[in-house]
């Protein structure tokens, strides 16, 4: 079970499972391996899901709807700007920040006068295996 002292059973039943996921996964594909631990409804992971979200502990992919455990320090990034690689070969998912791209999208926001309540960039193609692979 996931070390955090302050989650639920389900919400750490659900932080497992997408630490041991080999990539993304739905919350249809966690509630189908969570049946086995009384998982019966897709409203009980999608509440466990926001919740961890909203902690910092899973982000959820938008371009393919999908979600995975945070690769870092969850205090680190609960709320702040994160940018995803996605291999559309493997699945693999490659977590980072760059905060010089986020500070201009922000100052660019700003100048506008458009406030952002979220920033999050999907970069989608092939990692280096899959690319060299074919």
């Amino acid at each position: 079970m996931s070390e955090h002292a302050e989650l639920t059973r389900n919400q750490s039943l659900v932080h497992d499972t997408l630490c041991r996921a080999e990539g993304p996964l739905s919350a249809y594909t966690i509630l189908d391996r969570l049946r086995d631990e009384g998982f019966r409804a897709p409203l009980q992971v999608y509440r466990a899901l926001d919740k961890l979200t909203g902690m910092g502990l899973v982000h959820r992919l938008e371009s393919i709807n999908a979600f995975v455990a945070c690769a870092g320090d969850h205090n680190h990034h609960a709320h702040g700007p994160m940018a995803f690689a996605i291999c559309e070969g493997c699945g693999q998912v490659e977590e980072f920040a760059d905060a010089e791209v986020f500070d201009r999208l922000a100052t660019r926001a700003r100048d506008s006068g458009f406030k952002a309540d979220k920033t999050t960039i999907e970069i989608r193609g092939k990692c280096a295996a899959c690319a060299a692979a074919g």
